[in-house]
């Protein structure tokens, strides 16, 4: 799909999701709620993925190496991926395309299509979820208060984030069956 046809199809879906988007930025615009999404959006810029990668071989020491390992691989293919996508498919974010939505924090980058945080955060839990689901299982709240936090704040569209969170969890799963077995045989004790 070309940029110009890109564009043209987003716009079409950009109209579809912007009354969704308008109603959930206004309507949880209280400050509490809004501090909240804002530390969670922090967080998913990577620093609770990051804290959870240096952790995994102190608490794991059999094989948290190769999970720490594991997740950075993966965390790799998802930057890779997604930076790919939004060069390519140029997409507003709502804030920008309707001023009437409200910018909750400032974006990291310009475009919206997919989320970067969503795919990373679903990734790296369904990382978690394949080799040490206790800690998905302890992570997944985080991780649907990132998906959540990006319409909240004004940042995404819902299928900015259902994408993200599609993309993320296939190369998750992707790089933990292909890898997976080898880091963990590899690096364990």
């Amino acid at each position: 799909m070309t940029s110009s046809r890109a564009s043209r199809l987003f716009e079409t879906i950009d109209q579809r999701e912007f009354a969704f988007c308008q109603s959930v930025n206004r309507s949880l615009a209280v400050p509490g709620i809004l501090a909240y999404f804002r530390v969670v959006s922090r967080l998913g810029d990577g620093w609770l993925w990051y804290l959870v990668i240096l952790a995994l071989p102190i608490i794991r020491p059999a094989e948290g190496f190769a999970l720490a390992l594991l997740m950075t691989v993966s965390g790799l293919s998802c930057t890779l991926t997604y930076k790919f996508l939004k060069s390519r498919l140029v997409r507003e974010r709502p804030f920008i395309s309707f001023p009437s939505i409200n910018c909750g924090i400032p974006p990291l980058d310009r475009c919206s299509f997919p989320s970067g945080h969503t795919l990373h955060a679903v990734c790296f839990t369904v990382v978690l979820a394949m080799t040490a689901p206790a800690f998905a299982i302890a992570l997944l709240p985080f991780t649907l208060s990132v998906a959540a936090s990006r319409v909240i704040l004004g940042l995404h569209y819902p299928s900015d984030v259902l994408f993200g969170a599609l993309i993320g969890g296939s190369l998750g799963a992707l790089g933990t069956v292909m890898l997976g077995p080898a880091l963990v045989g590899y690096f364990a004790i």
